[in-house]
């Protein structure tokens, strides 16, 4: 087993799941402002939205998954802060990051649409990170399976078999699947932003449409998905949909006797109303714009205003919005 700790400095330890994170946002950061460039986005505009998106998610990471385990937490309601406990969600990530992202691009004058798709690849890119720091940890791992799955049919090195080892035994390492649906996924979405056919939004709702269809699959192995009892149709219809993977694999046991994954379950919806928008607003008139289409900010014009009305005040002329009298 890897120590999940890097380095102990006296009572202070570093986990490398902090240190995996770290590394995820800044290479997703770091794609950001080189596409940011082509559009003449300044850096600091992209380092800026990381300070406001990662509080962001981690809020509606925890927020997502204390609601659907709210009975763990209505008796302690403190616990709910307590995040280095575990808890977070990784939809509830995106709700949160995507939320404070629209209010500080609003108020940069920018469209949410277009510097939306401007951080599609960074964000695939975090996520096939991110999943490392699971690995490190020793968990989100899928089912028990033999050692030779993973040595002879996967063909997978030896320090990967060796963490997927808890006491004793051996894990589907769903993190790996992911991560590597997510790298897959990196580069369609660098593939699909150079095409003259793409529109505003689009490659942003490529990426949840990519992330969704990996996502359910992958969620079907895992040990540790929130669920919860629904109608037996709805439980049918997924596992319908799930069944080519048990060609293969065999699906993992729900955590808390539920008959329906709720991340399966939101994968479904992210999916067709990630489809549905693309059509939408193409009907609608809505997605004018292309990817490469240049970005100017409605903010840009009033800079140099601003600047003009400074300039006449210090010259003591007496400046309208409409005319200099």
């Amino acid at each position: 087993m890897l120590d999940p700790i890097a380095l102990a400095i006296g009572p202070i330890k570093i986990h490398w799941y902090g240190i995996i994170l770290g590394t995820a946002a800044l290479v997703g950061l770091l794609l950001c402002i080189r596409e940011g460039r082509r559009y003449r986005i300044s850096p600091d505009f992209f380092m800026d939205m990381l300070l406001i998106g990662v509080p962001s998610a981690i809020v509606g990471a925890r927020i997502y998954y204390v609601i659907f385990q709210w009975n763990d937490y209505k008796n302690n309601l403190a616990e709910i802060f307590m995040i280095w406990h575990g808890g977070i969600a990784i939809y509830g990530a995106l709700l949160g990051a995507i939320i404070g992202a629209y209010f500080y691009f609003r108020a940069k004058g920018y469209s949410f649409w277009r510097i939306a798709d401007i951080t599609a690849p960074g964000l695939i890119v975090g996520q096939a990170i991110g999943r490392w720091g699971n690995f490190m940890n020793q968990e989100a791992h899928g089912g028990p399976v033999q050692e030779s799955f993973l040595r002879n049919t996967l063909h997978l090195p030896d320090f990967i078999v060796n963490q997927m080892n808890i006491q004793g035994v051996f894990y589907h390492p769903t993190f790996l699947y992911e991560s590597l649906w997510n790298v897959l996924g990196l580069l369609v979405l660098l593939y699909l932003r150079r095409r003259p056919f793409l529109r505003a939004g689009e490659l942003f709702l490529s990426y949840f449409i990519w992330y969704s269809i990996g996502r359910f699959f992958v969620e079907g192995l895992r040990t540790d998905s929130l669920d919860f009892t629904g109608p037996a149709w709805l439980a049918s219809f997924i596992d319908m949909l799930w069944s080519p993977m048990r060609l293969v694999f065999e699906p993992g046991v729900m955590t808390y006797g539920g008959n329906i994954r709720v991340s399966q379950l939101v994968a479904i919806l992210i999916f067709l109303a990630a489809i549905c928008l693309i059509i939408y607003r193409r009907r609608k008139g809505y997605a004018k714009e292309h990817y490469s289409d240049p970005i100017v900010s409605s903010k840009a014009s009033e800079e140099p205003k601003r600047t003009a009305e400074n300039e006449l005040s210090t010259q003591g002329v007496d400046y309208d919005q409409n005319r200099i009298v």
